[in-house]
């Protein structure tokens, strides 16, 4: 079914604070439309309207035909109790609603309900649409690595990503509406995910932060502009939105700054002019006689002229069209605080075994020197958090060494962000770095207020927790840096930041990512590639 989703007039805040208002948007069958913005602009409220689980506080949507079925996926796989990776399948790609609703309709044809027949043949229809019929046959073909009786909560981040991924694949809905459908996605994934976006018919309307990825699938782009209170609609696809966009933010600058100067001129003219005409009117009561008529005269016409200038200069200031000034927009600005150097060896694993349920990692013979930058590559449950756990000494040995060198200090982004998983302040994580004070000013510069600081670490979006992670690099001098996907969640100028200060840490690093442009961004010594278990140098 070919569907179109209309928006018009759409706005959405959170308490006082305005994210975003008159949001028109047309999505047609095709359109592949990225949604960009600054993390807190607003753009999973956005997708959450479009999908009818929030309602906007004024606007309407609209679909077309109305019977058209949304799907939604959203940022972070909704883990259930209980569930097995083949329910959780048959749940995100809307056959479990389905299936409810068709089994209903078949009893109310039993009990010979009034109006069941008609409604049976909606349930089928939507059941088929959907793709009911074959959905088990199609999920066994996905190939996921792992069984579909498995439960959802026994995975790990990358086999829930996959896991994510060919709900998605598997889908048949008449308009998808994707958040952050590229996390935790190897390059395997984001080839199989970005095959299918393009080869979509229905209309799709997705968050990512992926910048390959953003170039490569959509034909529009939607910027949520906090920092302006905008929202700007570009055609022609993410490159072409990067160019038009700096054009339009000089433009905007360059208006401003022309009308600003003007301004300046006019005002300044006319406090001239009034001065002259208040210095001429002095000077006439000074000097006028009763006798000197023509003297007076002359007087009292120079500073009717002066007074008429004055007032048209005026005139030319009230009618000068307003040109707002550009408001600056926050920006991360970060860097990495580094240790002494640590010893010449960082790390090592000697003939290193890792046993993880069915999964073994290694042997592995691996040594990290002092200053060295390694990238670490690697399919989705090939091992890489675990080899890195191992390193660390946080993932105890089956059988061999590790060790960390002398002198050696680990700061750690972690894939699951496990730091800020507690109940506790956020405040409190960073109690033995530095007083309270100091916190609060560190975690603003993260765009992380007030109302952040005291909250339950565990309330936090997974972009503020990434945040809260990077905050703590820079309260913490570290001399090994750690980072396992720490572009997840993270916007795209706080992305680029982190590349920034990447570059001119001294340190030692161990990168894991599948962000492409990161790693062509980002300058390593090394590349080790883990594939099933094992260390590919």
């Amino acid at each position: 079914m070919s569907a179109t989703m209309v928006t018009k007039d759409l706005a959405a805040g959170h308490g006082d604070r305005l994210l975003f208002s008159g949001l028109d948007l047309v999505v047609g069958p095709g359109d592949v439309i990225g949604l960009v913005g600054v993390n807190g602009a607003g753009k999973s409220t956005l997708l959450r309207m479009l999908a009818g689980l929030t309602r906007p506080e004024s606007g309407t949507i609209r679909l077309n035909p109305a019977s058209a079925v949304v799907g939604y996926l959203p940022q972070e796989p909704d883990r259930r109790p209980g569930e097995t990776v083949a329910a959780f399948l048959a749940r995100r790609t809307g056959v479990t609603g389905a299936q409810r609703d068709l089994d209903a309709a078949t009893q109310a044809i039993v009990d010979q309900a009034e109006g069941a027949d008609d409604a049976y043949s909606l349930a089928l229809e939507r059941w088929l649409a959907l793709g009911g019929a074959d959905l088990e046959e199609r999920a066994a073909e996905v190939n996921l690595g792992f069984s579909l009786d498995l439960p959802m909560t026994a995975l790990s981040g990358g086999q829930a990503a996959r896991a994510g991924l060919a709900s998605l694949l598997l889908s048949r809905y008449d308009l998808f509406l994707l958040d952050e459908p590229t996390n935790d996605l190897d390059l395997d994934g984001l080839d199989r995910l970005e095959t299918f976006v393009k080869g979509l018919r229905a209309g799709t309307v997705l968050v990512s932060h992926d910048r390959e990825f953003l170039a490569r699938t959509v034909t529009e782009v939607l910027e949520l502009d906090l920092a302006q209170q905008q929202v700007n609609l570009y055609g022609g696809g993410y490159q072409a939105y990067l160019e038009e966009r700096d054009v339009a933010r000089r433009h905007a600058r360059e208006r401003y700054e022309e009308y600003a100067d003007t301004r300046s001129q006019l005002e300044a003219r006319a406090r001239t002019q009034r001065a002259w005409m208040e210095k001429g009117v002095k000077n006439a009561r000074r000097k006028m006689t009763d006798n000197d008529k023509i003297g007076r005269n002359a007087r009292v016409e120079t500073t009717e002229k002066q007074a008429a200038k004055a007032r048209q200069t005026e005139r030319m200031l009230d009618r000068l069209e307003t040109v707002e000034e550009p408001r600056k927009e926050w920006e991360l600005r970060m860097e990495i605080a580094a240790a002494p150097r640590s010893g010449a060896v960082v790390a090592t694993l000697r003939n290193a075994v890792v046993r993880r349920g069915d999964f073994r990692l290694g042997p592995i013979d691996l040594e990290i020197g002092w200053a060295e930058r390694v990238a670490i590559t690697g399919a989705n449950g090939a091992g890489k958090t675990t080899l890195l756990g191992a390193l660390l000494g946080r993932i105890p040995l089956e059988e061999g060494h590790a060790s960390l060198g002398p002198g050696v200090v680990v700061g750690e982004v972690d894939q699951a962000r496990r730091l800020f998983e507690g109940e506790a302040p956020l405040v409190d994580t960073f109690a033995d770095d530095m007083p309270p004070g100091e916190v609060r000013t560190l975690l603003a510069k993260f765009g992380l207020k007030a109302a952040h600081v005291l909250r339950p670490a565990n309330t936090l979006s997974p972009g503020e927790r990434t945040r809260a992670a990077l905050a703590l690099l820079q309260a913490r001098g570290v001399n090994l840096l750690v980072l396992d996907e720490p572009t997840n969640h993270l916007d795209l100028p706080a992305i680029e930041q982190l590349e920034s200060a990447l570059a001119t840490y001294p340190g030692t690093m161990l990168l894991v990512t599948h962000d492409r442009r990161m790693l062509e961004a980002v300058s390593v010594d090394r590349r080790l590639r883990v594939s099933g278990g094992m260390l590919e140098n």
